[in-house]
């Protein structure tokens, strides 16, 4: 085969290829839909944190505004957020949970009661692989506060793994694992004062 019959047939090739990635690609509507239209989601998820090491559990999300992360053993921890705020858990700890405003952390974008990931400097960066579209998210009015990098599949689409980056720089991975969509969950799972009181602060 002469070089130039070769150029061609490579040049084809990435074309189609490219043309395959491009479509794969979840517009930004789309993706902003998806997630304004998962009101409730249970399953497992492996979290990998800055150090290397690994954490699994349970999530649950209620949307807007709530989410629960329930840490397996040796862990134990537990993380939620209802009420405009986050709570971390810690089993170690006498004096009560560490909050913090939601609407301050990077998970407040997709908890949000109308996501927009197509508002002005919301999306810092998208991304398609040909199986999946990652995109980098942030607060457009405060980008301090840190950003996500959410991953979806498509057909369906659906939320496979989220990476949030916080205000000191720090990275950890949640992977989704056998994410199921709708059902019912309780409001009290996400009910901070309530978990302060079972476990006596």
């Amino acid at each position: 085969m002469s070089k130039r019959i070769l150029y061609i047939v490579l040049s084809v090739a990435l074309a189609i290829y490219a043309g395959a990635a491009s479509a794969q690609q979840l517009s930004l509507g789309q993706l902003s839909q998806y997630l304004n239209q998962l009101q409730t989601a249970q399953g497992g998820f492996t979290q990998i944190n800055q150090d290397g090491t690994l954490s699994t559990g349970q999530i649950y999300i209620k949307r807007p505004g709530r989410i629960r992360f329930e840490y397996n053993p040796p862990n134990a921890a537990l993380v939620m957020a209802g009420g405009g705020q986050l709570a971390v858990f810690d089993p170690r700890s006498n004096v009560g949970p560490d909050r913090y405003p939601l609407s301050q952390t990077p998970l407040s974008i997709i908890l949000d009661a109308n996501v927009d990931l197509g508002r002005d400097r919301m999306v810092t960066d998208i991304a398609s692989d040909g199986t999946s579209t990652t995109i980098t998210a942030q607060d457009p009015d405060n980008p301090q506060y840190g950003n996500i990098k959410l991953v979806f599949t498509a057909n369906p689409i659906e939320l496979r793994q989220w990476i949030i980056t916080d205000e000191f720089g720090t990275e950890t991975t949640v992977i989704l694992n056998d994410l199921v969509s709708g059902g019912a969950i309780r409001d009290i799972q996400f009910n901070i004062v309530s978990e302060m009181r079972q476990r006596g602060f």
